[in-house]
């Protein structure tokens, strides 16, 4: 029996926008169209409907309200605004009048716009099989009571040190590990400092969970994402009517998370301005939502984390220096990628089980091959890249168990054979043995990278080379290369003891 597809209603007064809305989302949705909200009403009556994508701006009504009605009478259905304007107060609205999932901005871009909305559905699957685990819930009180003690055992277990970060044995990650081990037990404020994708949020949750505070709510917020009026509000609640769209009370995650850790990512784009409210609820441990004038006080322990050097930050007077000092009573910097170069193949493995787990495929594994150009590459992008390009290579590789050099991304593999060929012209000049050794050293390493880069299309790789393809292959010959991708790497020194 085929899967019935989730059922998308598209509400929008543009014709020509429906119909480019259709056509995009109809593989994977069954779309309803309405161009205005008497149809869609109608719509909702004779269907199932699990995700709305409603157009901001409406002859009859704006999208907001819409879904604001939509809210009391479907309130499982997932409700997404799209729309040509940014409007905050509009954000606003959507969030708390409207209890929108997504708020999407023309022009948006197909492959986004898909992601959101197969994440609405999955959310949709998710709330559903939510109620019907917190009825069966209710009748077994006991029991969710010591699943939920279990569970947190397991998640606390799944942060340890030793096993939650993945690293060698000589990895400079050992006295990271040691230093979070030592003051995750204390109960002061620690600063996380390097560049995204480095782990500052595994971290932070390895802290919290090492900590007497682990068994109590663990809440993030990434800082430079939001403005300041969505911020406060965010992190410190509000009153009902304390701005225009507040139409109800909204608990703030320093109050939801009391007793336990507050996580601020991205703490160093926060404004001056704002700098100065959450200055006055670390000293004082008191948040006052907006429009209360009633303090409320609050026991959570803030571990921050920036890709940005605060210090440097605190002398160009863009940040406050008594805030500096209240967030970083220890500072623990996480070095990227490119310094773990040991790491990368122990990495690497442990993400491509777990991808292959997650995808549904057998295991499978990397070539040496394709190991060496893997630890060879910077990873700007450090881990989240090296996330990304595994999955790639999970995916182009088929049912093939082992993983070779020829599907890694080419910038990847250009930019590690261009740092391997300077560096092995420094291994090549070390070598022991005559003139004629370490050029034919240095011409194999050459011909092999070239055949990489190529995907050992010989004829490629001799256009690249400016050789006949007769004259590559007497190279090949010549150095034994004819079978390249069932090579390992040769070592430094091996061409000397040849």
């Amino acid at each position: 029996m085929a899967e019935r597809l989730p059922v998308l209603l598209i509400v929008d007064d543009e014709v020509r926008s429906l119909e480019s809305l259709t056509r995009i989302l109809l593989d994977d949705f069954d779309v309803k169209t309405a161009a205005d909200v008497t149809q869609a009403r109608q719509i909702l009556q004779a269907e199932w409907v699990q995700i709305v994508l409603c157009d901001q701006r409406m002859p009859d009504m704006t999208g907001v309200e819409f879904l604001a009605q939509l809210r009391e009478q479907y309130p499982d259905v997932v409700r997404i605004i799209i729309s040509g304007y940014t409007d905050t107060e509009d954000v606003i609205r959507g969030i708390n009048q409207a209890g929108i999932f997504q708020y999407i901005t023309k022009p948006w871009q197909p492959d986004s716009l898909l992601l959101t909305l197969k994440n609405a559905a999955h959310l949709f699957d998710l709330n559903r099989q939510n109620e019907l685990l917190a009825t069966e819930l209710r009748l077994s009180t006991p029991h969710a009571e010591a699943t939920l003690s279990q569970r947190r055992q397991k998640l606390k277990e799944r942060y340890q040190f030793d096993d939650g970060v993945i690293r060698g044995e000589d990895s400079p990650m050992n006295v990271i590990c040691d230093r979070l081990r030592q003051v995750a037990p204390f109960d002061i404020s620690v600063l996380l400092e390097g560049e995204s994708g480095t782990g500052k949020e595994l971290a932070a949750r390895a802290l919290h969970y090492n900590s007497l505070r682990w068994n109590k709510p663990f809440v993030a917020e990434n800082c430079g994402a939001v403005p300041d009026e969505l911020l406060e509000s965010e992190l410190f609640g509000h009153k009902r009517g304390a701005f225009t769209g507040a139409v109800a009370d909204h608990i703030g995650l320093f109050e939801r998370a009391d007793g336990g850790s507050v996580f601020l990512d991205e703490i160093g784009e926060v404004s001056p301005a704002f700098q100065v409210k959450l200055l006055r609820v670390l000293q004082n441990g008191e948040i006052r939502a907006l429009g209360s004038s009633k303090p409320h006080k609050v026991d959570v322990r803030v571990i921050a984390a920036t890709n940005r050097n605060l210090e440097e930050e605190v002398r160009a007077g863009r940040f406050r220096e008594d805030l500096y000092y209240r967030i970083a009573a220890m500072t623990i910097h996480l070095p990227p990628l490119r310094e773990r170069k040991d790491d990368v193949k122990v990495i690497a493995r442990a993400y491509l089980a777990a991808i292959a787990q997650s995808f549904g495929r057998a295991a499978a594994t990397l070539s040496a091959e394709a190991e060496a150009c893997l630890a060879r590459y910077g990873w700007p992008g450090n881990i989240r890249e090296l996330q990304n390009e595994l999955q790639r290579l999970l995916i182009l590789s088929g049912e093939a168990g082992v993983i070779g050099a020829e599907l890694i991304s080419p910038r990847i593999l250009r930019a590690a054979s261009t740092r391997e060929e300077a560096h092995d012209l420094g291994d090549v000049m070390d070598l022991e043995g005559s003139l004629k050794d370490r050029v034919d050293a240095l011409e194999e390493r050459i011909l092999r990278e070239a055949l990489i880069r190529n995907r050992w299309n010989k004829s490629k790789a001799a256009k690249e080379l400016g050789l006949s393809r007769v004259g590559l292959r007497l190279k090949l010959q010549r150095h034994n290369l004819e079978n390249v991708h069932q090579l390992p790497l040769r070592r430094r020194g091996d061409a000397a003891k040849a």
